[in-house]
């Protein structure tokens, strides 16, 4: 079964998007803030899958469509992300750090259908967290219990997405992004947080809503929407899996942009506008965004020589 709530989803996310930047703070143990920064992502996670199970029971998941199965399979879900906060808070503290509290959340979920929905997405930004964070961090044993929490997001979010009639594994990669494109996403669910809370050294863009529905699909139009004005030229760039790819917008009308979504974007994926089509996603570079597409795979080949 697929249902429609992904699309709602995904826009709600991105109209949430507050684009005011948090205080900066410069740190020389990069691992710390990137623990610090995984621990804000945890906390997250941790409270919309206990807010979803306090709010409905089992027979409210399967009167939506989904098996006892699924509601059991979500329960450990919660059991992961508790246990990858308890995890993070243990490492900060024995590191002599003082970890991060959770905030104060609010998730655009009504019904089972929209909180598993928005589960899908939150688990692929998860992922795409951990990535994005992976080349900066310094300590061996860090990276390994980064890519071990990594591994489990990514079972977490292959899940949902079956639930809901996507394509559990929709690209031969994951889409890793960088700190400022997530926080971006995560702050449009955060009201506020404890003021004792570290400030992290990332800021939001500004907004960029996606106006099309979705799922999409490749050589498909999408329109694209600026919370702020733009002017000059800009570019679409998508990001999906390691492919970048930057596309001029077919045409443009009342702050609106319709782009083309090129053929190597698969899966949920990624699109900023940008000053060039270079691909550097760099804070000087990007305008706006990013917008959460998700795009239907083509069928899948293998050839069989290979081995």
């Amino acid at each position: 079964m697929r249902f429609s709530t992904t699309a709602l989803a995904l826009n709600a996310i991105v109209s949430a998007v507050t684009a005011a930047p948090t205080k900066r703070q410069d740190s020389s143990d990069i691992d710390a803030v990137i623990l610090q920064y995984a621990l804000t992502l945890e906390h997250l996670e941790n409270a919309f899958y206990k807010k979803a199970l306090s709010e409905w029971d089992e027979k409210a998941f399967t009167d939506a469509g989904f098996s006892s199965k699924f509601y059991d399979d979500l329960k450990y879900v919660a059991h992961d992300e508790e246990g990858h906060v308890v995890y993070l808070e243990a490492g900060l503290t024995a590191a002599g750090a003082m970890p991060v509290a959770a905030c104060e959340y609010s998730f655009p979920m009504t019904d089972p259908k929209s909180f598993v929905a928005l589960s899908s997405v939150i688990e692929g930004v998860g992922v795409s967290a951990y990535l994005g964070a992976a080349p900066l961090v310094t300590s061996k044993a860090y990276l390994t219990a980064a890519g071990a929490i990594l591994v489990t997001e990514a079972l977490h979010q292959s899940q949902q997405r079956a639930a809901i009639g996507e394509t559990p594994s929709s690209n031969v990669f994951g889409t890793p992004l960088g700190f400022n494109a997530v926080y971006s996403i995560a702050s449009g669910f955060i009201k506020s947080c404890p003021s004792t809370n570290m400030p992290l050294p990332v800021m939001a863009y500004p907004a960029l809503t996606l106006v099309s529905g979705l799922p999409t699909a490749q050589g498909a139009h999408i329109d694209l929407q600026p919370k702020e004005a733009v002017t000059g030229n800009v570019f679409a760039t998508f990001v999906s899996g390691l492919n970048v790819a930057a596309v001029a917008p077919q045409s443009m009308s009342g702050g609106m942009f319709m782009v083309e979504v090129p053929m190597m974007v698969e899966g949920q994926s990624y699109v900023f506008l940008t000053k060039d089509n270079s691909g550097n996603l760099t804070d000087s570079n990007i305008v706006a965004g990013p917008a959460i597409l998700e795009v239907t795979p083509l069928s899948p080949t293998f050839n069989i020589s290979i081995t």
